[in-house]
């Protein structure tokens, strides 16, 4: 419990220290500094997940992501992972929730890194407006991160994989990482309490563009899905144990 309160209290001042540091940032011509911030920002989180609340992060499978623009497809069960994933690269866009932009200044912030925001709901028009945000970030040749389910799965469950991340991959003809994770043992969703231990991110074999949508979208869920049942298991030394389809929380959730 010591453990968790030390890195609450790490994780607001950091929120604060950061996110003041970042709306100067936003303030200021181009790209650059916001994602200088940003980019420090995730690495100290990442350094008090560790030294604070004891949750040490491994990362594989780095040697399979291709060169140049991809797509990344990753499982979503901890409000860490977009920390985590974030802390891999030195610019990474990725698609976010338009209720983020609830949260006073954060909209800002997040347009000004170039982030996909789209509307949780769907629908065509969603759809548009995702290619449209995606196109020029693609242009740049910058790595996009998108999870698919679309809301955190606590461990053990998955929710339906939306078609964004195909939409995407077809427009693009981009391949798409897909990755694994069990971090949600160690931080559960959004949950105050941290338990110690080491949380594996995994990259996967890339999938190659060009496949129909029934095939990729089942090539995707059985990639993330069937490899996180693994690390679940690994990490807690029970069988491996296939998730279970759950209902998708109420639009507005966390994301």
């Amino acid at each position: 419990m010591l453990r968790s309160w030390a890195f609450v209290i790490a994780y607001w001042a950091l929120n604060i220290v950061y996110g003041l540091l970042a709306l100067g940032a936003a303030a200021l011509p181009g790209r650059r500094p916001t994602t200088w911030v940003i980019g420090r920002y995730v690495r100290r989180m990442v350094w008090c997940m560790r030294t604070l609340a004891g949750i040490r992060l491994e990362v594989r499978g780095a040697q399979l992501r291709p060169e140049g623009a991809f797509l990344i497809a990753a499982k979503h069960q901890s409000w860490g992972d977009g920390f985590c994933m974030y802390a891999q690269f030195e610019d990474l866009a990725f698609v976010i929730g338009a209720h983020m932009e609830n949260y006073p200044g954060v909209g800002l912030i997040l347009r000004k890194l170039g982030c996909i925001i789209v509307d949780q709901a769907g629908g065509r028009a969603s759809q548009r407006a995702l290619m449209v945000e995606a196109a020029g970030v693609r242009a740049e040749g910058r790595r996009i991160l998108i999870y698919p389910e679309g809301h955190l799965a606590p461990v053990g469950t998955r929710y339906p994989y939306r078609s964004g991340a195909f939409h995407m991959y077809r427009t693009f003809g981009l391949p798409v990482v897909p990755a694994a994770t069990n971090l949600g043992l160690f931080w559960p969703g959004t949950e105050f309490r941290k338990r110690p231990g080491t949380a594996v991110l995994e990259f996967l074999e890339p999938i190659p563009p060009g496949l129909a949508r029934g095939e990729f979208m089942s090539r995707l869920e059985s990639a993330i899905e069937g490899r996180t049942a693994e690390l679940v298991a690994e990490a807690t030394g029970r069988p491996i144990a296939p998730a279970v389809l759950g209902e998708p929380p109420m639009e507005g959730a966390p994301a």
